[in-house]
């Protein structure tokens, strides 16, 4: 074979080898995929590594939060306020009259309430209708409804208004919104709110399995209509200038609403881009504090709204509307609306990348590692090339995520580079044995007959005599010489002088033990070395070695088959001799002895 033939055939077979360990590495995958348990734990990683590259980002303050949005928060010191103040919570509904119209004086681009006004206080209904007057009075203001699944044993599920449903046109095949936000019954508000002109939307949020929240919905699903989110709603309404109703969510899994077009994910939420720690990102207005300045308390600081995008909600610890979010474990409810907010702002929603780009990264990843590994000559080199690349991936996924609001997965391809490099180099171990094998094979075997060669009939003949004489053994030696084999040559060729050494080297090996050496010695002459072997075992198996070669006729053409005959000399250690050449000695004189007395047998030394 020439070098480029051995060259184009190393080339296919490491082609095979690649394919075959990215083939089964992506077989390993795909079934691990199949596997919930194995899924769960991959995307409980996955969100934790998400959490922290948020938690960099923010950091480092990637995104500027808009100093347009405000707070208005009843926080710790303004719920204490409230107890002493009015001695109940929640408060008197008229209070929120107040605060509406303080803020409305400066000209505020909304008002929205994270907070829900469920029943009437029948002891003070005059307080509720004075909030749904001043909530109608202004078509800037917003507040909440929830959705659930609670018995109707319990509640009676209530009919919305028909201008609380959004049109929604799903076309994607991914997402279905039914599934995690379809719900049986809803905790409506007062009917003075519902049935008036004031906008309402829905303010439901799942948890992740972790207790975090990172999504966020955009409908709702219940009784046959779609209810969008609240900040949804209000963002929308803002940025187009006008109330949005009619929304698609395309065959790209986006939802268009008016101007805008925004990424969603399978079960029809958002996953929001984060801003900064609670209580440090946006401006927060202790409610009591406005009370107060709304009462004539000279010494608050009066507060501008103007053109303030105003949310109203609890931030107390006490009034347990904390949640955990990636960049902080306690995170009040209404600062996850302010986000939402943001972002619909800056249009930075982070949009998960698609299974076919997870597969190409994890392709990618695997012919590169196993490049790496295969082409390396040092296993230093290789394994911090391979520490280099995932570190290097892990970094990317940040600055992807930092750029293009893109979040790429990065645990799976992590997982899978490192069993990528497990198995290349296991499969380069393998090849590296088959190699040496080859290597070793083609080192010590006679190409013509596949025996041994003459040089290893040498050295195992050494360590024969070694052995033997270290435990106190017998071993014995059989040279072969194929009777007549010139005549072979001479009358048909060379080609069947081959074909009989190859008959003759076969019928050896099938007649003699595993334990035995087979070799060619040197022309159309053949040795077994036998270990453990006395002279008289040693006579039997040559005798039937030489009757076996007798009994098996070589068919030279159609028409014509030649018999072989072999004649054998036996030498046995030590009573033949306690040297190789002693014993190569003693087994040639049996061999001309058998020549010598009409071929075809056994001979013996006289």
């Amino acid at each position: 074979m020439s070098e480029e033939q051995k060259f184009s055939k190393e080339r296919i077979f490491n082609f095979i080898a690649y394919f075959l360990i990215t083939a089964s590495i992506l077989f390993a995958v795909f079934l691990l995929a199949n596997n919930t348990m194995i899924v769960n734990f991959f995307n409980d990683s996955e969100n934790k590594s998400f959490d922290y590259r948020q938690f960099l980002l923010a950091k480092h303050k990637h995104l500027k939060p808009s100093k347009d949005i405000v707070i208005i928060a009843i926080d710790d010191g303004s719920y204490e306020y409230i107890l002493d103040k009015y001695g109940e919570w929640p408060i008197s509904r008229d209070v929120y009259s107040k605060i509406i119209d303080r803020v409305e004086a400066d000209n505020p681009k909304a008002i929205i309430f994270d907070l829900m006004f469920i029943k009437s206080f029948k002891t003070d209904i005059n307080a509720d209708n004075m909030l749904a007057k001043t909530m109608a009075k202004y078509d800037n203001v917003y507040t909440a409804i929830n959705f659930d699944n609670q018995s109707a044993d319990v509640r009676t599920p209530v009919v919305l208004p028909d201008r609380l449903a959004a049109n929604l046109d799903n076309r994607s095949k991914r997402v279905d919104i039914d599934k995690d936000y379809g719900f049986s019954n809803c905790r409506a508000i007062i009917p003075q709110i519902l049935n008036s002109k004031t906008k309402v939307g829905m303010i439901n949020i799942n948890r992740s399995e972790d207790g975090i929240i990172r999504k966020v919905p955009v409908f709702a699903y219940y009784n046959g209509e779609y209810y969008p989110h609240l900040t949804l709603m209000a963002g929308l309404d803002l940025m187009n200038n006008d109330t949005v109703k009619d929304f698609v969510i395309d065959k790209q899994s986006n939802l268009i609403a008016g101007k805008n077009k925004i990424p969603l994910t399978d079960s029809g939420e958002v996953v929001l881009n984060w801003y900064g720690q609670s209580m440090r990102t946006y401006k927060n207005i202790p409610f009591h504090k406005l009370i107060k300045s709304i009462e004539g308390d000279k010494t608050i600081d009066a507060y501008d709204f103007k053109d303030k995008i105003v949310f109203v909600g609890t931030t107390a610890s006490s009034l347990f509307d904390t949640k955990s979010v990636p960049i902080d474990k306690i995170y009040p409810g209404v600062e996850i609306h302010a986000t939402y907010m943001n972002n619909l702002m800056d249009n930075s929603f982070i949009k998960k990348s698609s299974f076919s780009t997870n597969a190409i990264i994890i392709l990618l990843l695997v012919l590169t590692v196993s490049f790496i590994v295969f082409k390396s000559t040092s296993a230093v080199f290789a394994t911090t090339s391979t520490v280099l690349l995932a570190s290097a991936y892990y970094l990317a996924s940040y600055y992807v995520m930092s750029w293009f609001n893109l979040w790429i997965e990065v645990v799976v391809p992590l997982f899978v580079t490192l069993v990528t490099f497990a198995i290349s180099y296991l499969a380069k171990y393998l090849l590296k044995s088959r190699d040496f094998e080859h290597q070793y094979k083609l080192a010590t075997t006679d190409g013509l007959t596949e025996l041994y060669n003459h040089r290893y009939f040498q050295d195992t003949l050494k360590k024969q005599l070694d052995t033997a004489m270290r435990y106190d053994q017998e071993f014995s030696l059989i040279i072969i010489d194929i009777d007549f084999f010139k005549k072979f040559n001479d009358t048909y060729g060379h080609q069947v002088g081959d074909a009989v050494l190859r008959t003759v080297a076969q019928i050896l090996k099938k007649n003699t033990r595993a334990t035995d050496y087979v070799c060619r010695y040197g022309g159309e002459e053949m040795s077994i070395i036998l270990p453990q072997t006395s002279k008289e075992e040693a006579m039997v198996n040559a005798q039937r070695i030489c009757d076996a070669v007798a009994k098996t006729p070589l068919k030279v053409n159609n028409n014509t088959e030649v018999n072989i005959t072999i004649s054998l000399g036996v030498s046995t250690f030590p009573e033949d001799g306690n040297a190789p050449q002693k014993l190569i000695e003693c087994a040639d004189k049996a061999l001309y002895y058998a020549k010598e007395h009409g071929r075809n047998q056994v001979g013996r030394n006289e």
